[in-house]
């Protein structure tokens, strides 16, 4: 990849829309502009899904991630669907992101920043445009926001209704989860509420409940010094993020809010870049840099020290702290190699970002009988790995980035239940990355503490 020289970032010089001046990676091609444009101007009048305060608040706890003073747990789906956006599901979602907040306050001693892959990751990258199965060519699925899983012309034609569709869910979902967050669902004098049922008889179910016995009597002794209630234990502050590929949708979710003096997505509090997309001087850069949210990039191991630097310059040009959150995800095979200089080039340029660690997109893997899968051993493997280097280098890794599910899925191999590749096809769900199921995602949080606990910085 080669490196652009760095260029003004000023805000005379850009808008929501001029990105489209730039080439733009892994856009769907609708067949009919008109309705697409149509879809567009509608969403542009619908009301934001979040707020700009909200987005200020996150970057805020970011900036303290990014010195030590707070950890981030991000996680979520790989790809949201429609069909799943119901009740039942999207509380699990929320019931493991919280059972692994809880772990990680205990076990690291400060605050959890909860970011969620939900209520806006239904757009997906592929590494081609096209799949052939026998002797038919139809385009990729790219994520229920573009098109549909199933295999025949219509399904996978890119239809803008869907656009629509996408907004809606994301409403619905965050809605939801808002009133989970604030109504006393998150309640740590309750957490017994967050209980999923296949949990009670995993290997990691006494080790957890000891937790929550240890919490619990913490709260109790502390209510019985204050004499009463506990203030901001009843409900928990929730954000959401998800991969701002589908350009003119994000665009149409882009507001300028004039007491802020700047325009902010107010589809999601934080989108980030993906690998495919993380080309300078390409559009996805180009749209992002002008956003007042807090963003992230996704750092993999073929980008170049200097394309980084550039990169930061680009989307952090006042090198505030909070504004920007790097997330590497090298595989467990290349991290001790390719990530240090990384480390070295920014810690040289005295940027301040936020280190996060992806242990799940560079280790993925095929089986004999055609699953793609990931080896529980060889995702913490990376996050040891990075947590050690970032020790070494004198650096901070300031949270962790998974892609899991609140359900009882079989897709990623491996764990305390000791999961096989003939185990896979009992539960595979998902239509595009294999996910940590609940008990694999609290067993990585244990992980985290223990690796914390043995003297490596968290």
């Amino acid at each position: 990849m080669s490196t652009p020289s760095a260029r003004s970032t000023t805000a005379a010089e850009w808008s929501p829309a001029s990105w489209r001046a730039r080439p733009a990676r892994q856009q769907p091609t609708y067949p009919d502009d008109a309705a697409l444009d149509t879809v567009l101007h509608d969403l542009a009048t619908l009301p934001p899904l979040v707020t700009s305060w909200e987005a200020n608040e996150l970057r805020e706890q970011l900036a303290m991630a990014a010195n030590g003073k707070r950890f981030l747990l991000q996680g979520g789906d790989c790809a949201e669907r429609f069909d799943e956006c119901r009740a039942d599901i999207l509380a699990n979602r929320f019931k493991v992101l919280l059972k692994m907040s809880l772990v990680l306050v205990y076990g690291l001693n400060k605050p959890v920043v909860r970011v969620g892959r939900l209520a806006g990751q239904y757009a997906k990258p592929r590494s081609s445009d096209t799949e052939t199965r026998a002797e038919e060519t139809l385009p990729s699925y790219r994520g229920d926001i573009i098109n549909d899983i199933a295999f025949t012309p219509a399904s996978r034609t890119p239809d803008p209704t869907r656009l629509r569709t996408a907004y809606n869910h994301s409403a619905t979902t965050l809605n939801f989860v808002r009133a989970l967050s604030e109504g006393g669902f998150a309640d740590l004098n309750h957490p017994e509420h967050w209980q999923l049922g296949f949990l009670r008889h995993s290997p990691l179910a006494s080790e957890y409940q000891s937790i929550v016995r240890s919490i619990r009597d913490s709260l109790n002794f502390t209510q019985t010094v204050a004499e009463g209630p506990i203030p901001g234990l009843r409900s928990v502050t929730f954000y959401t993020s998800h991969e701002a590929l589908h350009l003119p949708y994000e665009e149409a979710m882009t507001r300028f809010v004039e007491h802020q003096g700047g325009y902010y997505n107010l589809g999601t509090h934080l989108p980030w870049i993906g690998k495919r997309t993380a080309h300078p001087d390409e559009a996805h850069v180009e749209y992002m840099r002008g956003l007042q949210n807090p963003v992230a990039l996704k750092v993999g191991p073929d980008l170049p020290a200097s394309t980084l630097t550039t990169l930061i310059r680009h989307l952090n040009p006042d090198n505030a702290w909070g504004k920007l959150t790097l997330i590497t995800r090298m595989g467990a095979e290349q991290v001790s190699d390719r990530l240090p200089p990384l480390l070295r080039a920014v810690e040289a340029q005295g940027a301040h970002v936020l280190w996060v660690c992806d242990p799940m997109h560079g280790n993925t893997e095929k089986t004999h009988n055609g699953y793609k899968t990931r080896r529980f051993r060889t995702i913490l493997h990376e996050l040891e790995q990075t947590f050690a280097i970032h020790q070494a280098e004198g650096t901070h890794l300031g949270g962790v980035h998974f892609e899991m599910t609140g359900e009882n899925v079989t897709e990623c191999v491996g764990g305390a239940r000791g999961l096989t590749e003939h185990d896979l096809e009992e539960a595979y769900t998902s239509h595009v990355d294999p996910r940590l199921n609940v008990e694999q995602a609290l067993e990585m949080a244990l992980s985290i503490v223990r690796m914390y606990r043995n003297g490596t910085d968290a």
